[in-house]
């Protein structure tokens, strides 16, 4: 059985695979995973399944259970091409958790998938790290997790990550296109760059451009990879600050994550259908890193609004007379936000208006006027 089982061992190293790498990566992963358990999370690291102890939900009148999954795009090519991946973890969780805060839920705990060609354990230690310091920032327990060696797949070099997450909210508490009301005003969270979504045109742009992800470049300030990948901002805890606080208390009505898809999309999926909203570009410059890329690629910021985020990451929908006040407790907690129009329901033409999204047969958005300088 020794002989037997040496010689598995062996075929499986032939073949590619390194278990040995694969518990290493364990090992310095180990501690960051563990900074993110309360006493919620029961087994510790390394069991098959994660445990999570949700007694706290018999508090609840009437749970429900949110959950989320994505992944980070074609972004993991550019921390791949320039050797740098202790970002790409909080772009993970940005994208998926702070789709679970969306409907209002709180969440409660995230698993992770990491795909390569093959384990680099200090690579992998570096890339959950990331995700391990994004989930203590959103009060998400990491439980659990996968890191899969697929040799002649995925080159040695090559990897993706994928993740996810279970939240909680009250049912009477849940966000939505149903609460939003003629008058509401939408209140715009800044984005701190391109987030994930959108690389693939990136990519296009600076290939035909001849610029490489190393190059050091003046006009987007620095090496070109490392400002790309500046990671996703997370919205989750300053959210879920601003819907616990009585003061305004059932003054946000919906909430929208602009992800794939661009602005306009994305906004009209958290809107009743019948209602319409005009957001003001001149109510912010989008971010240098926009403009560049615009710039290189001969065309205008107008015509990448379906694609980019072009500086606004996250939507509240909020009732008018708390409008400011959102804005203000958003900006305090370190995210920069501003109003940039109202719901209407009023009839009107709507032909040039996006309406709906996803599936979602909800409201019509459309941008107006020019961005500020």
């Amino acid at each position: 059985m020794t002989e037997q089982r040496a010689s598995a061992t062996s075929s499986y190293a032939e073949a590619g695979v390194d278990t040995a790498a694969g518990d290493l990566a364990v090992e310095l992963m180990k501690s960051a995973v563990s900074r993110t358990h309360g006493p919620e999370v029961l087994g510790g690291v390394g069991g098959f399944a994660g445990l999570f102890d949700v007694s706290a939900l018999k508090e609840f009148a009437h749970p429900l259970l949110a959950t989320s999954t994505d992944g980070v795009g074609t972004k993991v090519a550019i921390a791949q091409a320039i050797d740098k991946h202790d970002t790409i973890g909080q772009d993970l969780v940005g994208m998926v958790v702070d789709d679970i805060v969306v409907v209002g839920a709180k969440p409660l705990f995230m698993t992770d998938y990491i795909a390569c060609g093959k384990v680099v354990p200090s690579r992998i230690a570096d890339i959950v790290a990331g995700i391990a310091r994004a989930c203590a920032e959103t009060g998400t327990a990491l439980v659990g997790g996968e890191t899969a060696e697929h040799p002649g797949l995925l080159g040695p070099d090559d990897y993706d990550v994928a993740g996810a997450a279970v939240g909680a909210v009250e049912a009477d508490a849940v966000l939505g296109a149903d609460r939003v009301r003629d008058g509401d005003v939408v209140v715009a969270l800044a984005s701190s760059g391109l987030h994930s979504n959108g690389f693939s045109l990136v990519r296009h742009i600076l290939s035909k451009s001849g610029i490489g992800f190393a190059d050091r470049s003046d006009e987007f300030g620095g090496v070109v990879g490392e400002v790309l990948l500046e990671p996703t901002r997370l919205y989750t805890s300053p959210l879920l600050r601003v819907l616990g606080d009585p003061a305004l208390a059932g003054a946000v009505h919906s909430l929208s994550h602009v992800t794939g898809g661009g602005i306009a999309a994305n906004l009209a999926r958290v809107l009743p259908r019948g209602s319409w909203v005009e957001v003001d570009r001149s109510t912010w410059s989008p971010l240098p890193v926009f403009r560049v890329l615009s710039d290189l690629a001969g065309s205008t910021l107008e015509s990448s609004e379906g694609t980019w985020n072009l500086g606004i990451g996250m939507f509240a929908v909020v009732a008018p007379d708390a409008a400011d006040a959102v804005a203000t407790a958003l900006t305090a907690d370190g995210i920069p936000s501003w109003t940039v129009g109202t719901i209407s329901t009023s009839v009107r033409d709507l032909d040039r208006f996006e309406q709906g999204a996803k599936g979602v047969d909800g409201g019509a958005v459309r941008l107006v006027g020019s961005y500020a300088v």
